[in-house]
């Protein structure tokens, strides 16, 4: 599944070409990478420590749209690397708070393990603008630890990230979930077997959660959080 036209068409020309250039290099990287690289090495970590593992494109234009479609101004974001998708959250939350005009602020919680990540992820947020950078909040280390603490109530989770973790990682957030809340996990036909706990969970009955397996390559999980009490 893919558009033929993913233009947003609504962010400045600068962070366009940004965009266009920071997904072009995530493409060429990934190509690059073969069998021998994780068997030589310790483990997959070791491999994605310096790689981009950006969102496919037309995924991300995808969650834009949803984004703009329910007005989603405080989001999470599991799983940043370099920060290409937090450029696309940060851009729909500040049009949605800028259009609400409720006094709502544009709110991304981004997470990221590793320090040189997270470095790359500033730079690009950087040459974003200030809108962009003041927008979000970066927390750098074991999500497990630093979401536990001044989350806002929760319109959008993006699950971008080692898959262990998904399930972890939405059951930190999940009571901070605003009812009708959008989560989305990545990859969820590529690594069944790896989400096989995530998906039993969300799946289940009475979870509270309304799921659909969108076709993009990989799979793309789209949960919409609304339980009955």
């Amino acid at each position: 599944m893919a558009s033929s036209n993913t233009a947003i068409r609504d962010e400045p020309e600068h962070i366009r070409s940004l965009l266009t250039r920071l997904h072009a290099e995530s493409k060429a990287q990934e190509a690059k990478i073969t069998r021998d690289d994780y068997d030589n090495s310790n483990s997959m970590h070791d491999v994605m420590r310096d790689k981009f593992i950006a969102l496919d494109e037309d995924k991300a234009h995808y969650i834009y749209q949803l984004l703009r479609a329910t007005g989603a101004t405080t989001i999470v974001e599991a799983g940043t690397s370099f920060g290409v998708s937090t450029i696309y959250l940060a851009l729909a939350a500040l049009a949605n708070a800028k259009a609400a005009a409720n006094g709502k602020q544009a709110l991304v919680v981004a997470t990221e393990h590793e320090p040189t990540k997270a470095a790359r992820a500033r730079e690009h947020w950087k040459e974003c603008g200030d809108d962009i950078v003041q927008a979000i909040d970066l927390r750098v280390g074991d999500l497990r630890e630093t979401l536990k603490t001044d989350l806002k109530e929760v319109d959008f989770l993006l699950l971008d990230i080692w898959t262990p973790m998904a399930l972890p990682t939405l059951k930190i957030v999940q009571p901070h979930l605003r009812h009708g809340a959008l989560i989305i996990a990545d990859n969820t036909i590529m690594a069944a077997d790896s989400y096989t706990e995530f998906l039993n969970y969300v799946r289940a009955p009475g979870s509270g959660f309304i799921d659909t397996t969108v076709p993009f390559e990989g799979g793309l999980e789209l949960l919409v959080y609304a339980p009955s009490q």
